[in-house]
């Protein structure tokens, strides 16, 4: 499972810290990070990190977002600072792992950033 935590209420050119602790019967890990997804809308990627520290940032938030990861303790976090009304959204965390089962997504439950004044 996926366990987020860390949204809430922001003026624009706060920050907000999320953090996402993962636990579950797999091999391995290959893939961790956030996406978001606005009402009627697809999902969309946010940032994402692989275990040899490799990252990946939507043009949007880049030089505002970073992703970062705890190997040891299975956690990701999601550093968003210079936030902007924008970032309102449902952020979701993300685990691509290997198992009996082959390779699995895996997402955690809403987490609701809201930005505004």
């Amino acid at each position: 499972q996926l366990q987020a935590s860390g949204g809430g209420l922001v003026q624009p050119g706060g920050s907000l810290r999320l953090s996402c602790a993962a636990s579950g019967n797999w091999f391995s890990v290959n893939m961790m990070g956030w996406y978001r997804q606005a009402r009627g809308n697809q999902r969309e990627l946010v940032a994402t990190i692989r275990p040899d520290g490799w990252t990946n940032y939507d043009d949007s938030v880049k030089g505002r977002f970073t992703i970062s990861s705890d190997a040891a303790k299975n956690t990701v976090y999601l550093q968003m600072d210079g936030l902007k009304p924008d970032d309102t959204n449902v952020y979701y965390c993300y685990l691509n792992a290997n198992g009996n089962s082959g390779r699995t997504d895996y997402w955690g439950q809403e987490t609701l950033v809201t930005v505004s004044s």
